[in-house]
Formats: C-alpha cells, structure tokens, sequence
C-alpha cells in the first residue's frame, strides 16, 4: 500500500509522506512539512482518536468481516446495490479514482477494486482494520482512520465519492453531505444514501437502543448479541415451510428486535441468513446517532451544495441519491 497523491495533512494540507519506509505498511507514522504526525497502527494511518461514537461499528465488522462480502456470499447483494446507486455497471468506476466514505469491512471496496478503480477507502471506525485484511492485498488501494467531515485529501479531487450506509450514523446529516461534496472534483459524482422514516424501527428497537447507547461499545455488543442469538430460534421457526409460519413471522416482525432478511435476502440461506441477522440487529440496536431524511430534504440539500443532474428516490435502505459537481465548483 502506497501513499495516495491526494493525501493531505488535515491542518495544513500539505501533502503527507511516509517517515522514510517505501511502503505505508513499513512506516511507524506518516508525516508532513510543517511536523504533524499520524500514526501507521496495524497498517492503517490513522487521522483519528480510537475513541469516538462509532466505536460500537468497528467492534461490528472486525467481528463480522466477511459477513456481507459478496465473495463470500457467494450472491451479488453487495454488487446490485452498488451498481444501483452508481447507476450504471459497476465497471463504470475502471481507472477513476474513487473515495469510498465509510468503508466499513469492505463490502464495496472489494467490488470498486475488482473493476479497476483506485480507491482510497476510509472510515471513522476500527473497522479499517477489518477492510485491510479483507482488500490489503490489491493494487490502487490505499485506507486510513479519518472523520467523514475532515478527510486528510485534497479538496476536488476525486472522480467519484460513494457513501453508503453512513450518513445518518453521523452527528449531522446535512453537514456531512456539504463535507462529502468537497471531496469531488469538477464533472465528478457523489453517490449517497439515508435512512428514511419506514426504515425498520419497532417499539422493541426503539427501547433497547436508548439502554444499549448508554452502555460501552463491549458491553452493548456482548447484550446485543446474546439476545439476538436467543431469538433467532423462533424467527427460524418462520423460515420453515410449516403451517402457520406466517403468523410467527407476522408477530416477530412487528415486536421483535432481530433483524430478519428472510424475505429480502431468501439466496443467503439459513446459515447465513443468521449471520446477517446478528450483524445488523447489533447494527441497528448500538448506532450512536440515527437520523432520517426524506427525498425532498436530501435533493434539496445536494441543490443547495451546489450538485446537478440529480437522481434522488426511494430505495434500498431508504433513499438513494447522485448528483454531479459542475466544472465551475472546482476552484
């Protein structure tokens, strides 16, 4: 992993280089003119404190590292969703540099990667480490620790940010949105999405969320995780063919707390369709902050951030959203 010619020090933005190894990897911290240091920790710069609200989704995907790579799902879940947002083929991403915003585990990373494009990937969680070992291994890669509204690059400089199941995990939606328009360079895209108001938040989520954010990111996980794996039995029961599965199904949908892709996601199977149902039940029980937007509130916002030629509507998670930067922002 080399340092990308985008890298920049967040302060002075001067660009950053390595103290003195070849390879990011090699290096104890990197550096810039003026004297800032960041630290290089398990291979990955890190432009953050490991202290931070979203402490409770690096626990999450260094457990679940795999868990929704298509590689190892075998499915294209992850691709379709990409190549819909994107709104084209993935492919369309070959040779462009692109800044993957959130990166989590790196079910996207390792997709962009595949079709050729450069990807500077990064992550406000510990999950950066779960990313590197799942994508360290490939070319025209690189990912670092950073706050989505304070990434170390240059201003416009990329062909296309993609952000996706991230925004409304952040303090405030709009103000990351303005952030994530910076990053993109004159005829570039940004691609985002939210959660909206139908986004799946029952009476029994709603309750635990309050109790479980109040805990540390360790203990929240080890509750979380006990009770969807006691659960999850009885929302086996529903995906049984067996007389009356429908009304088991009906009544944990509407009080229970697990997280339940059985009708969505049926290719997973069942092995899997319980890995996935104790990874975004923790998701969705320990998110620090959980806003919601609808597509008139996130249009408006990328029209006033200065987007055009905008495609906004609902999908997916909730809303689904991209828009270009105009030659005359890039200044």
């Amino acid at each position: 992993m080399h340092i990308p010619p985008q890298l920049r020090c967040t302060l002075h933005q001067e660009p950053i280089v390595t103290d003195g190894a070849a390879r990011v990897e090699d290096a104890r911290e990197l550096v810039c003119a003026q004297g800032c240091s960041f630290p290089v920790v398990k291979n990955v710069p890190r432009f953050v404190s490991p202290d931070n609200y979203a402490a409770a989704f690096g626990l999450q995907w260094t457990t679940f590292r795999k868990t929704q790579l298509d590689s190892y799902t075998g499915t294209t879940i992850s691709r379709d969703r990409l190549a819909r947002c994107l709104g084209g083929p993935i492919e369309s991403v070959k040779g462009k540099t692109v800044l993957e915003v959130g990166c989590g585990a790196g079910r996207f990373t390792e997709l962009m990667l595949d079709a050729g494009a450069h990807v500077f990937a990064c992550d406000l969680s510990l999950a950066v480490e779960a990313n590197y070992e799942n994508c360290g291994s490939a070319e025209n890669y690189f990912v670092c620790q950073a706050d989505a509204r304070a990434i170390p690059v240059e201003s416009h400089s990329f062909d296309v940010v993609v952000c996706l199941g991230v925004i409304q995990h952040t303090p405030n939606s709009e103000e990351t949105i303005a952030a994530l328009t910076r990053y993109v360079k004159a005829g570039g895209t940004l691609v985002l999405d939210h959660y909206t108001e139908e986004h799946p938040h029952n009476l029994s989520q709603r309750i635990l969320r309050r109790l479980l954010t109040r805990l540390s990111a360790g203990t929240a996980k080890s509750v979380t995780l006990s009770l969807a794996r006691l659960l999850l039995p009885l929302h086996r029961l529903g995906w049984s063919d067996k007389r009356g599965r429908w009304r088991v199904r009906r009544f944990l949908k509407r009080h229970s707390p697990v997280i339940d892709y059985y009708e969505a996601y049926p290719q997973l199977g069942k092995h899997l369709l319980a890995e996935w149902a104790l990874l975004d039940t923790h998701d969705t029980l320990t998110d620090h902050y959980k806003h919601f937007r609808t597509v008139e509130e996130i249009q408006r916002c990328l029209q006033v951030c200065g987007l055009v030629d905008l495609v906004v509507y609902y999908g997916g998670n909730g809303v689904e959203a991209r828009g270009r930067i105009p030659a005359a922002n890039n200044k």
